[in-house]
């Protein structure tokens, strides 16, 4: 066979199936820092509005559910996101009208989470560059946002509670929540014990 022919059927084999992808992700994720000692607390992420990005009309969520599953709820993917970080929780509920989750685990130094004190002293900082999606812009902060140009949130060090959310994505027509697919397989779980 002809290189070209081999070249084509590769392609084929690799777009075939990323066309008729889904595209899990969320509108917006919200991080709250509580601190409980000098060095130490505990980090919280809210994802808000989890929806899948379908590419296709086929409306298939299977597979997005079992990423949300398997890979952020019952696997280990936000684990490696923070490996130094412990005791994580993790949780998928509705608010809103929406499917949310969150996740929480524990820290007992600041760089464990991402945060940041020159020489352990003055203003909490938090670099935009340690967030974990692809996409994922500042929105909004009880501290103070560098901008484009300096891609930091900084808060004062008295702060007790650092606050900041990020956008990700903007549902549109083809966009589908994954609150109804999270709901059926939850009564189906449920009906089973």
């Amino acid at each position: 066979m002809p290189l070209y022919k081999k070249l084509i059927r590769f392609l084929i084999l690799i777009l075939v199936p990323l066309s008729i992808a889904g595209c899990l992700t969320c509108e917006r994720k919200e991080y709250v820092f509580q601190l409980t000692g000098e060095k130490s607390g505990r980090l919280t992420i809210k994802y808000v509005n989890i929806f899948s990005s379908l590419i296709d009309s086929t409306g298939e969520l299977s597979a997005d559910y079992d990423e949300m599953m398997n890979l952020w709820m019952n696997g280990e993917k936000l684990e490696r996101d923070f490996p130094l970080a412990t005791r994580f929780k993790k949780r998928i509920f509705e608010e809103n009208g929406t499917l949310c989750g969150e996740v929480s685990m524990e820290f007992d130094d600041l760089s464990k989470v991402h945060l940041y004190r020159y020489m352990n002293r003055g203003p909490f900082m938090f670099s935009m560059s340690g967030v974990n999606d692809d996409g994922e812009n500042f929105f909004q902060s009880n501290g103070e946002f560098g901008g484009e140009k300096m891609p930091l949130v900084f808060w004062p060090e008295d702060a007790r509670t650092l606050r900041f959310s990020t956008k990700i994505a903007t549902p549109d027509t083809s966009c589908v929540s994954m609150l109804q697919q999270w709901e059926r397989r939850s009564k189906s779980r449920k009906s089973t014990f």
